[in-house]
Order: structure tokens, then C-alpha cells, then sequence
């Protein structure tokens, strides 16, 4: 007995060119040239997320580094030093003090300081 595949094979395509919303010229409008493009999309996709943690972290890190040395202090002294004192923030928190708050960050890092 023959099968044709007209359904299953309309409903496939229509999965994939859903997915392939946004895409640029024939990558959303023909099915080959959309499939091959969600794999590569989904490949990215995969590993920026775990690139974006590692980007926000050297972004933390560049931020608390350029507040220390306004207090005359460099960022791996200054780390040192928290950990001396018993002081456990995580870098994203650090950061934001250093950004938003300035003077409890000036009070941490003569923390810091008072600790080496």
C-alpha cells in the first residue's frame, strides 16, 4: 500500500517556517534554506546563553575594578581583601554598589583595606 505524505509533510514545513519567523530573504520563506538556518540558530542560540554568563561576569568585573581604583585600590587586592574581612557579596551585587551607590562601596573597600 502507498502512502502519500501530503499532511504530515504541510504540517512539518509549516513548523519550521513558523519557527523561522524574522529570518532574512528565502531563510524564512523556503523550507531547505529555513531548516538549515534554525539549526544554526538553535546552535547559537544554545551557546550564547552560556556565553551571556560568562560576558556579564567580565562586565561585573571591569566595573568593580574601575570603582576600586577610584579608591585607590586594585580589583584583586580589593577581592582579597573582602574575603579577609568575611564579607561575601557576589560580583553582580559589588557592581551595582560600585554603580549606583558610591559611598558604601568607598566603606567596603576601606573594609577591604582594614582587613590586609
Amino acid at each position: 500500500m502507498r502512502v502519500k505524505t501530503g499532511v504530515v509533510r504541510r504540517r512539518r514545513h509549516k513548523k519550521i517556517l513558523k519557527q523561522a519567523r524574522g529570518f532574512y530573504s528565502g531563510r524564512r520563506k523556503h523550507f531547505r534554506k529555513a531548516k538549515e538556518q534554525l539549526e544554526h540558530s538553535l546552535v547559537y542560540a544554545y551557546r550564547d546563553r552560556k556565553q551571556k554568563k560568562r560576558e556579564f561576569r567580565k562586565l561585573w568585573i571591569i566595573r568593580i575594578n574601575a570603582a576600586a581604583r577610584l579608591n585607590d585600590m586594585s580589583y584583586s587586592r580589593f577581592m582579597h581583601g573582602l574575603k579577609q574581612a568575611n564579607i561575601e557579596l557576589d560580583r553582580k551585587i559589588l557592581a551595582d554598589m560600585a554603580m549606583n551607590e558610591p559611598e558604601s562601596f568607598a566603606k567596603l573597600v576601606e573594609a577591604a583595606k582594614a582587613a590586609l
